[in-house]
Order: C-alpha cells, then sequence, then structure tokens
C-alpha cells in the first residue's frame, strides 16, 4: 500500500501480536485502496492470462502500482496523508460500535 510489507505496516501501527489483523486497525481509505490495489491485480492477470510466479508478480505490481497513483492523487487533492498509524487496540467493543456509528452519521451527512 505505501512501499511497506505486511510486517513493516503492523510494525508503523503498532500491532505486536501474531493474531492481530492489520485490516482491523485500517482506516477506510487504507482499506479501499488495498482493496483497489487486490482488484487491479486480479483483473490484470485474468486480462492477461498470466501465469507463474514472474507473470503473476507482474501484474501484482502493476495493480499495486494503481492503488499507489490513486492514493497519490487523492493526498494530493486533499492535502492529508491517507496513511496513518492509528490502530483501535484502545477500544473496548462498545467505543467501537460507537466510533463506526458516529462514522457512518458523518458519511450520510457528508461529513
Amino acid at each position: 500500500m505505501n512501499g511497506k510489507t505486511v510486517g513493516e505496516y503492523k510494525k508503523f501501527k503498532s500491532l505486536k501480536r501474531g493474531n492481530q489483523n492489520l485490516r482491523d486497525h485500517m482506516t477506510d481509505w487504507e482499506l479501499i485502496l488495498t482493496m483497489v490495489g487486490e482488484k487491479a491485480t486480479t483483473d490484470i492477470t485474468i486480462s492477461k492470462d498470466s501465469l507463474g510466479l514472474n507473470e503473476c508478480k507482474d501484474s501484482a505490481l502493476e495493480g499495486g502500482t494503481i492503488a499507489k497513483n490513486t492514493r497519490k492523487e487523492l493526498e494530493e487533492k486533499t492535502g492529508k496523508s491517507v496513511i496513518s498509524g492509528e490502530n483501535y487496540l484502545h477500544l473496548t467493543g462498545k467505543k467501537q460500535r460507537k466510533l463506526v456509528e458516529e462514522q457512518a452519521n458523518e458519511d450520510r451527512k457528508g461529513g
């Protein structure tokens, strides 16, 4: 997503235990861009009929580049970094639900 390996990104977000899923601690934009890269990679792999490690690796690099370019353009337009060290380790179940509800309300209001 940002030139970091999964391990490096988990460290950046201060995730220590192996059972702490990185996706559970991503912001909306981090998740969206991860999915863009994955979907682009899948579609490129299929359209090129990529076979073998090297061809699939090339497709993955192309898909990742699409996500990276999208991230950079968004950051240019908003003036804010999409990449965040934020994690949700401090939240309990109730606090997590409240945060999700608040974010959903903001999204509905356009905020």
